[in-house]
């Protein structure tokens, strides 16, 4: 199962495709025979335009939280345990307080073997190579984190708005203007001020433009915003949505078109490094090249037999995608067959992504592996083993041949449900580091623009910010409240964005740990 069905978000345990979602179940009439029983029609004494919009999600919400508090309160039945641990939504729904409450025992045992672990030297990992043996891999890499690193309000700033879970963030590439997507069908752009210091913003809040979805839904449902991104000049914002429209904004907020072709949500969009084309993945199987001078479709690609997780621009007419349905295809626009297709991953396939050069491609899936993809040879490169449960992210460094940081080894992140974040030699193909910190599944991570930290979001609730020379906690923030869904660097490496699932955008200041002795 894909990290999206496993996020508490409206809408991800059933694609909109789903009869049972679009529709009632079908009823038989009576025959002649039976009409003397039929009853005067009902009708609802309740005002339904009188109902707020998700308010139903709100009270679900609510209750999936009581539960979970619930099963981590003590024997008492008093306080809540120190050490909180967040369940799985199908848990909740599916199992009883007292199964609930092993679970949440069972967490605590394994988070009490992980800190015995750390007065360890080594982790042991093997990895499965194809073609030279690299060394063996680094240390086990015990990431304590000590209360200096906690960042401080006055170094933060909240980002006030949404009602319901955050579910994407997106720096525009060109400026100080930050997207932020949320369930709560709407989008946001704010204008950050430029300079080193957020404690400023606290006297001249931010303005704000607000995208709202509630008009794309289908009967004034809730249509969470799934997907950002900005073109390559800055100036338009495209957002996908639960409905499966692809929209698309002015930075100034103004609704510049809506693209309707795609019959199930979208999860993933991209704009092409010319702006000419945008890349749209959906849950109906297909993918779409949307002409941005005319906004029609260019072309529609339906290879995958299950939904799409994930689509990545190679340059400006190729491009990947994964789906469900285990497989990875790479495309090209004007042909009517993938140029490539692999098939090797076992479960469903989470994300991919392309290093900075566009010769490998990444993926990660819920079958514990990540695998390195070479084009020119037209198989796996590296199949990387060593998480213990399914990977739910991956991210290449921006560092490398062909990059702003030339000199500096290319390296690839993964993430995984294990609580843990692993970095790999991308060529040699062996584990660097293991980055142990946060005490669940570690959901985002983003390298920062000069590829010297990564930051990481956790179902834990907790931002850590990472030293990738040697694998060390710079800065970590707890006190979000809620799990962090998405987490993306400014191109100024002096900002980090975290969106967390009560529904605030949290916005850190990183200057104070950006210092000469933690730079390579």
């Amino acid at each position: 199962m894909n990290l999206r069905r496993r996020r508490p978000l409206p809408g991800r345990l059933r694609s909109p495709t789903n009869p049972a979602l679009r529709s009632p179940p079908t009823r038989s009439m009576p025959s002649s025979s039976d009409t003397s029983r039929i009853q005067p029609e009902f009708k609802n004494p309740i005002d339904e335009s009188s109902i707020r919009t998700g308010a139903l999600i709100t009270i679900l919400a609510k209750g999936f939280q009581y539960s979970e508090m619930e099963a981590n309160m003590d024997s008492s039945d008093v306080d809540v345990d120190g050490d909180y641990i967040h369940l799985e939504p199908i848990d909740i729904l599916t199992k009883d307080v007292h199964s609930l409450k092993q679970i949440v025992n069972n967490k605590k045992e394994k988070a009490k073997e992980l800190g015995n672990r750390f007065g360890r030297d080594t982790e042991h990992v093997q990895v499965h190579r194809q073609g030279n043996e690299g060394p063996s891999p680094m240390d086990f890499t015990p990431s304590l984190v000590s209360p200096s690193c906690e960042i401080s309000d006055s170094d933060l700033y909240v980002l006030e708005g949404h009602s319901l879970e955050v579910i994407a963030c997106a720096w525009s590439p060109t400026g100080s203007l930050l997207a932020s997507g949320s369930s709560d069908s709407t989008a946001r752009i704010w204008e950050i001020s430029n300079g080193p210091c957020i404690s400023s913003m606290h006297s001249s809040p931010p303005n704000v433009h607000v995208l709202n979805h509630f008009n794309f839904s289908i009967n004034n449902e809730s249509n969470a915003v799934t997907a950002l991104a900005w073109n390559e000049e800055g100036e338009l914002l495209a957002t996908g949505s639960y409905e499966g429209q692809a929209s698309i904004w002015r930075k100034n907020g103004k609704l510049e078109e809506i693209l309707k072709k795609h019959t199930g949500s979208i999860f993933s969009l991209q704009w092409n490094k010319r702006g000419d084309l945008l890349l749209t993945g959906s849950f109906d199987n297909t993918a779409i090249l949307w002409d941005t001078g005319t906004w029609e479709c260019k072309q529609q690609f339906a290879f995958h037999s299950a939904p799409l997780i994930s689509v990545e621009f190679r340059n400006n007419t190729a491009f990947a995608t994964c789906s469900e349905d285990k497989m990875i295809y790479i495309c090209s626009f004007g042909e009517s067959q993938p140029v490539y297709a692999f098939s090797e991953h076992q479960d469903e396939i989470n994300a991919i992504q392309w290093d900075p050069t566009g010769t490998l491609l990444a993926s990660c899936s819920d079958d514990r592996s990540v695998k390195i993809w070479s084009l020119e040879l037209g198989t796996c490169l590296h199949d990387l083993q060593g998480h213990h449960e399914a990977v739910y992210t991956i991210k290449w460094s921006p560092t490398g041949p062909g990059t702003i940081n030339p000199n500096k080894q290319l390296v690839l992140a993964s993430a995984s449900g294990d609580s843990t974040i692993k970095l790999w030699d991308a060529h040699k193909g062996h584990l660097l580091r293991t980055l142990n910190g946060h005490r669940e599944a570690v959901y985002s991570i983003a390298f920062s623009p000069n590829g010297n930290y990564l930051a990481s979001g956790s179902q834990d609730r907790h931002l850590h910010i990472w030293s990738v020379k040697d694998g060390s906690i710079l800065k970590t923030y707890s006190r979000g409240g809620a799990i962090i869904y998405h987490v993306s660097w400014n191109r100024e490496n002096d900002k980090v964005v975290a969106g967390f699932g009560n529904g605030i955008v949290t916005l850190i200041d990183f200057r104070s740990a950006v210092e000469a002795s933690t730079m390579y």
